[in-house]
């Protein structure tokens, strides 16, 4: 009978992986990805024939990749972000 009653309490009980926290910081790191690639976009030419020197500036060339790279950052800090420890009641 014990082992019955244990049984049901751990299948109502389920445990997700990650707590809330972890999920804000996965969206943000996420956001900030995407926005990275949004900056990385365009500067191409209608006619293949002319060239578009706005595929080198600033922006694409180093504010783009380092916000991904600090996307990517914040995506692995909130895998590894320790779950807070339960209240004592």
């Amino acid at each position: 009978m014990g082992e019955r009653k244990r049984k049901q309490e751990r299948e109502g009980h389920k445990d997700f992986i990650f707590e809330k926290k972890n999920y804000k910081f996965m969206l943000i790191g996420l956001a900030i990805i995407a926005l990275g690639f949004i900056l990385m976009a365009g500067g191409g030419s209608d006619d293949p024939q002319v060239f578009n020197p706005e595929i080198f500036n600033w922006r694409r060339i180093h504010l783009a990749p380092t916000l991904i790279l600090i996307g990517f950052a914040i995506e692995v800090y909130a895998i590894l972000l320790k779950p807070s420890k339960p209240s004592s009641d």
